[in-house]
Formats: C-alpha cells, sequence, structure tokens
C-alpha cells in the first residue's frame, strides 16, 4: 500500500473514500475499473462541464466494488492495481481544472484538447512524469509558469489558443522534442527558445511574428519548422546554419528574398509561396543537395536561372502565378513528377503544351536543348528505376520517391499486385494517368491515411466514386482529360484540398461542392461546357488564387465576380462572351477584376 500513501501524503484531504459516489453516470464504472487495471482513461466527447471528482481520486479512494464485499481474486486486488498513466478529457465543456490533479503524478500522457479552458492549474507542476501534454483548441491567454516544471515533457501542443506570449522559462523543458504554437497571437519568439536543444518540430504558423531569433541556430536537431502564415520580412542568416533541417514552411509572409542555406544539406522541402520573392539566383539553390520540393509560388519571380538543374534529386516544382517569361530548356533535364507553370506570362511554351502536363513540358524543353544526349540518358534512368523481378511495378518509385506509379498502360484496371507492392512503406502520391480507367480503384482507400496527391488523368472516368472522398489527407487532384459531368457531394470531406485540375471533361457548370471546400486555391476548369459560375459563393473561397475557365461557354462574366479580389490569376480566353473585350483581358487579372468591379451595379 506504498503507493496510495505516497499519492494521499500530498493532500490530506485525500483519506479512502468509497470510489464512484461523486460520480453520478457522467462516468461509467465499468470505465474506472478499467482504467485501474489498464493505468488508461478515455472520457472524450461526454459532454462534461468538469471533471468528477472520482477520476482525480481514482487512485487514491477505494474502489465502489471492494465496499460491496465482492470477492476479488489474485488479479482483481485493488489495492496492487495500475496507476493512471494516461487520461484523455478532450472534446468537453471544461472551462477549468482543480488542483486535485496532482493526485495523478503518474501521468504520462494528458489530453485535454477542444475544451473551454482559460487557463491551467498550478497543480500541473506536480506531474513530473508527464511526456505529452495536449491544450491545443481551448482559449488559453497564458500559460502558468509552472509548466517549466515538466522537465520529462516531449511533446506539448498549444495551438488554437490565444497566446500571446511564451512563459519565461520555458527553456528548462529540455526534452521537449515536438511543440506546436501555431494559431496563436505571438508577435515574438525569445531568444531563450532556441537552449530547447532536443526539439525536433516545432509549428509556429497563423501567428503575428515579424521576426525570428538568430540564436534558432542553436536548434541543433530540430528537423521540421513551420513559420506559415505570419509577418516574416526577413530570416536570420543563421538559419542557414541548420544542419538537421528537413522541412521549412515560410509560405504566407512578406519575404523579399530567399536565405542561402550553406549548412542545409539534409533540407528535404522548402515552401515559400505567397510572398515578396522577385529574385531566385544560384546562390540559392546550390547547396540544397537534397531538395525534393520546392513550392515558389504566388511571388514575382521574373526569372529561373540555368542553376536549377542542380537539384537532381527535386521531384515537384511550383512556379505557378509568377511574371516568369521563359524557361531554362535545361529544366528538361530534372526528373520532376510535378511542374507548376500556370499563371505566369510564358512566351517560350505554348499553352497547348502546358496544359498536356508535367512530362510533356519536360519532353519539350529537352527538344530544345542543342547538341545534347539528354535521350540515351533518360532512357537509362528509366532501365535503372525498375527492378527487373518487379518489371509491372516501379518499386524504386515506391520506396525512394514514396510514389505509387502505374501511368501509361493503356490498362482498365489497377492490377492487385501494384498495391501490393506498398507492403509497409509510406507513399504519399498515386499516379495512374493515362490509362483505360472507367471507376476509381477502390483498393486506393488502403492508402488513405498518408496520400496527398492523386494523378487520375487521361482516363475514361465518368463518375467519382466515394473512394477518392476518403482519401481525406489529399491537397492535389488531377482529374483532366475524363468523361466528367459532375462531382459528388462528398467530396467535401476534402478539407486539405487545394489544387484541383479538371480541365478537358464535360462539366457544364462549376461542381456546387467545389464552393464548399474552402481550403482550395487553385480550380482548373479549361476546356469543358461551363456556362455560369457563382460570383457570391466564389466571393467566400478566401483562399482561391487562381481560376482557369478558358475555353469554356460562358456568354456572361457577371460583375460581381470583380469582389473576388483574392485572385491573382483568372482565365477567361475563349469563352463566347462580348464583354471584357480582348483589349482588356491582356491586360491581366487586376485589370479584368478593376473592370469587373466597376460595373458592378449601385
Amino acid at each position: 500500500m506504498s503507493r496510495l500513501k505516497r499519492v494521499a501524503g500530498q493532500d490530506p484531504r485525500a483519506g479512502f473514500k468509497a470510489a464512484g459516489r461523486d460520480c453520478g453516470t457522467s462516468v461509467p464504472q465499468g470505465l474506472l475499473k478499467a482504467a485501474r487495471k489498464s493505468g488508461q482513461l478515455n472520457l472524450s466527447g461526454r459532454n462534461l462541464s468538469e471533471v468528477p471528482q472520482c477520476v482525480w481520486r481514482i487512485n487514491v479512494d477505494i474502489p465502489e466494488e471492494a465496499n460491496q464485499n465482492l470477492s476479488f481474486g489474485a488479479t482483481e486486488r485493488w489495492w496492487e492495481q495500475t496507476d493512471l498513466t494516461k487520461l484523455i478529457i478532450s472534446n468537453n465543456k471544461l472551462q477549468s481544472l482543480t488542483d486535485d490533479l496532482r493526485l495523478l503524478p503518474a501521468l504520462t500522457v494528458l489530453d485535454i484538447h477542444d475544451n473551454q479552458l482559460t487557463s491551467l492549474p498550478s497543480a500541473i507542476r506536480e506531474l513530473e512524469n508527464l511526456q505529452k501534454l495536449n491544450v491545443s483548441h481551448n482559449k488559453l491567454k497564458i500559460l502558468p509558469e509552472e509548466i517549466t516544471n515538466l522537465r520529462n515533457l516531449k511533446c506539448l501542443y498549444l495551438q488554437h489558443n490565444e497566446l500571446t506570449c511564451i512563459s519565461e522559462g520555458f527553456e528548462q523543458l529540455s526534452n521537449l522534442e515536438d511543440l506546436d504554437l501555431s494559431n496563436n497571437r505571438l508577435t515574438t519568439v525569445p531568444a531563450s527558445f532556441s537552449s530547447l536543444s532536443s526539439l525536433v518540430r516545432l509549428n509556429l504558423s497563423s501567428n503575428q511574428l515579424k521576426s525570428l531569433p538568430a540564436e534558432i541556430n542553436r536548434m541543433k536537431r530540430l528537423k521540421h519548422l513551420d513559420c506559415n502564415s505570419n509577418l516574416l520580412e526577413t530570416i536570420p542568416p543563421e538559419l542557414a546554419g541548420m544542419e538537421s533541417l528537413e522541412l521549412l514552411y515560410l509560405r504566407r509572409n512578406k519575404l523579399r528574398f530567399l536565405p542561402e542555406f550553406p549548412s542545409c544539406s539534409l533540407l528535404k522541402e522548402l515552401h515559400v509561396g505567397e510572398n515578396q520573392i522577385e529574385m531566385l539566383e544560384a546562390e540559392h539553390l546550390k547547396h540544397l543537395n537534397s531538395i525534393l520540393v520546392l513550392d515558389l509560388r504566388d511571388n514575382k519571380l521574373k526569372s529561373v536561372p540555368d542553376e536549377i538543374t542542380l537539384l537532381q534529386s527535386l521531384e515537384r516544382l511550383d512556379l505557378s502565378n509568377n511574371d516568369i517569361s521563359s524557361l531554362p530548356y535545361s529544366l528538361g533535364n530534372l526528373h520532376l513528377k510535378f511542374l507548376a507553370l500556370e499563371g505566369n506570362p510564358l512566351r517560350t511554351i505554348r499553352r497547348e503544351i502546358i496544359n498536356k502536363g508535367t512530362q510533356e513540358v519536360l519532353k519539350y524543353l529537352r527538344s530544345k536543348i542543342k547538341d545534347d544526349g539528354p535521350s540515351q540518358s533518360e532512357s537509362a534512368a528509366e532501365t535503372a528505376m525498375t527492378l527487373p523481378s518487379e518489371s509491372r511495378v516501379n518499386i524504386h518509385a515506391i520506396v525512394t520517391l514514396k510514389i505509387l506509379d502505374y501511368s501509361d498502360k493503356q490498362a482498365t484496371l489497377i492490377p492487385d499486385e501494384v498495391f501490393n507492392a506498398v507492403k509497409s512503406n509510406i507513399i504519399t502520391s498515386i499516379n495512374f494517368s493515362k490509362n483505360q480507367l472507367c471507376e476509381i480503384p477502390k483498393r486506393m482507400v488502403e492508402l488513405k491515411e498518408m496520400v496527398s496527391d492523386v494523378n487520375l488523368s487521361f482516363n475514361k472516368l465518368s463518375f467519382i466514386s466515394l473512394e477518392l472522398c476518403m482519401l481525406q489527407k489529399l491537397t492535389f487532384l488531377d482529374l483532366r482529360n475524363n468523361f466528367l459531368n459532375s462531382l459528388p457531394e462528398e467530396m467535401e470531406s476534402l478539407v486539405r484540398l487545394q489544387t484541383i485540375n479538371l480541365s478537358f471533361n464535360r462539366f457544364k457548370m462549376l461542381p456546387e461542392v467545389l464552393y464548399r471546400i474552402f481550403t482550395l486555391e487553385t480550380i482548373l476548369i479549361s476546356n469543358n461546357q461551363v456556362g455560369s459560375v457563382d460570383p457570391q459563393k466564389m466571393k467566400m473561397m478566401e483562399n482561391l488564387t487562381t481560376l482557369d475557365l478558358q475555353n469554356n461557354d460562358l456568354l456572361q462574366i457577371p460583375p460581381e465576380l470583380g469582389n473576388c479580389v483574392n485572385l491573382r490569376t483568372l482565365l477567361l480566353d475563349g469563352n463566347p462572351f462580348r464583354v471584357p473585350r480582348a483589349a482588356v483581358l491582356i491586360k491581366g487579372t487586376a485589370a479584368i477584376l478593376e473592370y469587373l468591379r466597376d460595373r458592378i451595379p449601385t
């Protein structure tokens, strides 16, 4: 009984009582009994406005069943049962927690996300064994200083609160590996933060940060840094010395130039879209030996240097919505899986080539290289990509590139061996383009927890089945060149979808469900039979920056479309409307929107 004495000793009020008398119906006795055996208690989604006393006292009080003189077997002797180590009370209506929290000193996991907490009790300092604390989606304005006493804490989730500053002494959490402070109201990050030497993942996105401390380079283990959606105008040059950094997100800031990355040899993804970057130079690129994803969309770039070909590992390059008029032909020598060029005033590549997709653009660029033999090296590379024993399935692409590729086979269905080849590998992209598919392969659902990119273009799809709607991590969907005339309402569940390509199908109107996918940034629906769009609903799509409606059946453009001020690229050529005239269209998106706004009836 030493455990009980120890816990009770922390609180003189904690004498033995019969458990369950102060629990009412909110916590079933069976749940408490199971928790005493497993050490885990899940009370999420029970509409609790306070935590019942029997929960705090679960390791202190005598169980109800013991008071009923029930016979305890050797396995059920209550005084030998397990300390509570994991408590989940998320998705309730809790406005506060009491200091009785201290009665659970063995807790390693405390999950209280999605409540209405405005503060945490100072007694939290006594949970010295705590390793994971989730207080996200609450109403915290400040953190108690006592939180810095949790020296064993490895994961701390504070996103979606109302924090304006970070507690003094925060750097004492020396074992912290994962810290999420996104969607708060932070204006600064203290320099002392850099002492969090074990940190691997740091999310500061959606705050009001204008700068990062130079000392950030002391975080020698940091692999993932997310500073999206802040007010950053510059990045400290010291950031370039972070040798472990693999993922860097700087989208939606106010950056005018890219830093150089001389020491970031492990950097795999660099996201700097939606800034004000005007120049990309060789110095910015030459050290990015491991880069797989380079996102430069929605900036002010006028050119791409030849040195882009140094990025031999690059798989995804997003240059959409810049001011680029020409591309270096050597770009064709990269083995890109995805190249986005929409919304640039390109003069050297015809639009019909761009509309055919990445591989056609690269092929075109290679064809322009004089006195070079890319075809030989290209065929050698393709041979090396496929192991002889698995000639139908590209194992290299699965293991190394995380791509499930069964494209250009003219197949009417995807063989089971393709899905079987995934085994335990992580897959982020699926490419089943250029086949004869009439329906979505049902086994795609098996990959729903990880796939973000799906390419089903150039098939014979006439409907979208619900399997596709279950891929809830989907950000990029290519369905062009099919026989589609509608999309299912269930696609509304694709809450991360950013880009959809529906060009060259049979749509007669913009599918209604698209207006309800508020994460959409790019809609490409050219070369259909679209006869109308709803400007009121489109105005609600605050993230939409690119809308391609070229070559449709629009007889008129509603003036209210001019209120969609977030649009950076609006393409309307090839429609039968009479106004705006070609002289207006050629001036670009800003001029078109202004023209339309001027014609809104007052």
